[in-house]
């Protein structure tokens, strides 16, 4: 009987750390971000990345607009500038497991879901 609590409490403990939220504010840039993207405009892109002091190496990789890659996002609205741009910074091909944003510290994706 007390293990079956221990397990109860174990399960949820991990189930909250998987589904942490992303903060307004933290979710306001990275739409920012995939906007910019999208426009296809190297100085508005440049311009972002700089107001909200974003770091490539860690944001690109990571980042998932609508479901897809940022790379793959950009590509898929011919934003061709932003994505030579953004090239260097991608991993390579490979499929998205993580649906939530989770507290680790460098494999969560960034998602930012159906922006207007």
């Amino acid at each position: 009987m007390i293990k079956t609590y221990v397990l109860a409490g174990a399960a949820l403990a991990m189930s909250f750390g998987a589904s942490a939220a992303m903060s307004p504010q933290l979710e306001n840039t990275l739409i920012a971000v995939c906007k910019a993207g999208a426009s296809n405009n190297i100085f508005q892109f440049n311009r972002t990345m700089k107001d909200n002091r974003i770091n490539k190496r860690r944001v690109f990789p990571r980042l998932v607009c609508n479901g897809e890659s940022f790379y793959d996002f950009t590509v898929n609205a011919g934003a061709d500038k932003t994505a030579k741009r953004i090239a260097p910074y991608t991993r390579g091909q490979g499929t998205v497991t993580i649906k939530d944003i989770a507290m680790t510290k460098s494999d969560a994706e960034l998602y930012v879901v159906n922006y207007e």
